[in-house]
């Protein structure tokens, strides 16, 4: 079959009747022969060009600070979308970006984790640094409680363990480091003064040598080290602000010499187990091993939890292909990457872990930063919009809030805004180009037979314009059909609520529970019936039916097949 990257240009389905092959199960098909009668002179699929309206657009008048957005003809209001459930249901039903929010003190009511979903929040992100097993389990249950009563909306869970981190002390007060000020760091527990507070690792002082930079708060402030004791670094401060309790320290260019995962990171862990939660972030992975050791573990527990490295210290880069190989996919921690590194450095790292993820098929996550200035405005820079549609432009899975939700005083507002920015991103050309030119087609596992039909199930639904229903146990297709970026959302069914909560990382991938019968038939109805009823189908639609795997469904031994349904006033596909 041939495979398409990009595409505009000829007629698309329905082709004449006379053209059309009937399948044995009474699908029709486009004949073998039709095929080449749609490619380019390059070999490409082509495919009818789009009006400027057929896509929605950002923000209608939307001001950022500095400048505005005037309104586009096909431009989505976020005022609109708050007012208007259907709408606002239907907007973030065709972002294929999914947002991650971490839930805090600011999101971790009820009704606020209910409104982040219903702005747009895709997965729930709990942060083991912060708050206490106590307050993590209220927010699980609440997101649980969630899914249970949304109408095919799946929001998923996502522990990220505090890691090795080195942090200062607590302070009464905010303590005002001025340039050219002497400061200490010491290993001693309990001190706070105006020239010296405790940091919270007994190797601090081996780890950091003469004429080294610490940065505090990911760059914040910065200090030079002058000299040091046994107990103590003496240091100058070379940028000043305002010190808080527990502010992280990094030492450009080192990483401590610290596991990755700690005593505290187990107990947490072992929480995320009794939870059943759907993803771990894991913090400053440095190799393989780690993720090893993890998996062992959840093995020995029986654990169904996929692991998220957390690629932010120096020592994890050069590891950087085997850490992800051994993963389910990364998220880029450009907080902690940019003090170990020069921040020069940061974009091409992120461009390359999103490279490496996309190229292994696995889901990636870019995170910190995106709407900083959003924890105390209600609008964001012109540079944070830019960063988050150079993150869907290079093919991410996913974009984090963190303090934005977790503590900022406008974080629905910050949803909306990752939203729309996400949602206008991916409705450009350009965008889709470059998505689906890193999967490629047919170019990786050709050897395999489930990314060849994944493959191909992606050029049949980009060149007749319908979206892909796929039906799985373990979730494999529904990714690789994700890998391969498809124009349209990918709607997976599956009898699995496990599952149908890890799919919601994937880019694309609207995942939806359904109870698999004996007869194939009736649970194919069965879920149109439920896309007609929510709106993403009406009759006379045209979809993409992917079955494949090595644990076919509804036929003993393994299938694989791609089949072009037509949705019928009864609700079955002729």
């Amino acid at each position: 079959m041939a495979m398409a990257a990009e595409m505009s240009g000829v007629q698309r389905w329905p082709i004449p009747s006379s053209q059309r092959t009937a399948m044995s199960d009474g699908a029709l098909l486009p004949p073998r022969t039709a095929f080449p009668s749609i490619l380019n002179r390059n070999g490409r699929l082509w495919k009818k060009k789009r009006s400027p309206n057929c896509c929605a657009s950002a923000v209608q008048n939307y001001k950022f600070r500095g400048a505005s957005r005037s309104r586009g003809n096909d431009a989505v209001n976020l005022e609109d979308l708050e007012s208007s459930n259907v709408a606002a249901d239907a907007a973030i039903s065709r972002r294929k970006t999914k947002i991650v929010c971490t839930i805090g003190p600011s999101t971790s009511s009820k009704e606020m984790i209910w409104k982040l979903a219903e702005a747009g929040m895709n997965v729930a992100r709990l942060n083991m640094s912060h708050g206490d097993h106590a307050s993590h389990q209220r927010t699980i249950d609440l997101v649980k409680e969630y899914n249970a009563q949304s109408n095919g909306n799946v929001v998923a869970i996502m522990l990220d363990t505090k890691g090795p981190e080195v942090r200062s002390g607590d302070v009464p007060q905010a303590i005002q480091l001025e340039e050219g000020q002497d400061f200490s760091f010491t290993v001693k527990r309990g001190v706070s003064t105006e020239d010296t507070v405790s940091v919270n690792y007994d190797d601090f002082v081996n780890d950091v040598e003469v004429g080294d930079i610490l940065l505090v708060d990911g760059g914040m402030m910065s200090l030079a080290v002058k000299s040091k004791t046994s107990d103590t670094v003496k240091c100058r401060v070379i940028d000043g602000g305002e010190l808080k309790s527990r502010r992280h320290l990094n030492v450009r260019g080192k990483s401590a010499t610290l596991p990755s995962i700690t005593e505290k990171d187990w107990e947490d862990i072992k929480f995320g187990v009794d939870n059943k939660v759907d993803f771990y972030a894991v913090s400053f992975v440095k190799d393989a091993k780690v993720i090893h050791e993890l998996k062992d573990y959840l093995l020995s527990c029986n654990a169904d939890i996929h692991i998220i490295p957390k690629i932010e210290s120096a020592d994890s880069i050069p590891n950087l292909q085997s850490i992800i190989a051994a993963s389910d996919g990364a998220m880029v921690a450009r907080g902690d990457l940019g003090a170990e590194l020069p921040i020069e450095d940061v974009p091409l790292i992120q461009e390359d872990i999103i490279r490496t993820c996309r190229s292994m098929a696995k889901p990636v996550i870019v995170a910190t930063n995106m709407l900083e200035s959003m924890i105390n405005h209600p609008t964001p820079t012109r540079a944070e919009v830019s960063d988050i549609a150079i993150a869907v432009r290079e093919g991410a899975d996913g974009i984090m809030l963190s303090g934005e939700t977790a503590h900022g005083k406008y974080p629905i507002k910050a949803v909306r805004v990752m939203h729309a920015v996400a949602l206008k991103m991916e409705s450009t050309p350009s965008a889709k180009f470059a998505t689906q030119k890193e999967g490629g087609y047919g170019k990786l596992f050709r050897s395999q037979m489930s990314t060849m039909f994944a493959s191909h199930a992606t050029a049949m639904a980009d060149s007749l314009g319908t979206p892909i229903i796929v039906f799985t146990r373990t979730g494999s297709m529904a990714a690789l059909l994700s890998h391969y970026r498809p124009s349209s959302t990918i709607f997976a069914f599956t009898n699995e609520e496990r599952v149908m909560q890890r799919l919601a990382l994937y880019h694309g991938v609207r995942p939806i529970y359904i109870s698999f019968s004996s007869d194939a038939e009736e649970t194919f109805s069965r879920a149109l019936k439920s896309l007609k009823a929510q709106g993403h189908l009406k009759e006379g639609d045209n979809v993409t039916l992917v079955q494949s795997g090595m644990q076919p469904i509804w036929r003993r031994e393994s299938t694989h097949h791609i089949q072009l349904r037509k949705v019928t006033s009864s609700g079955k596909e002729d």
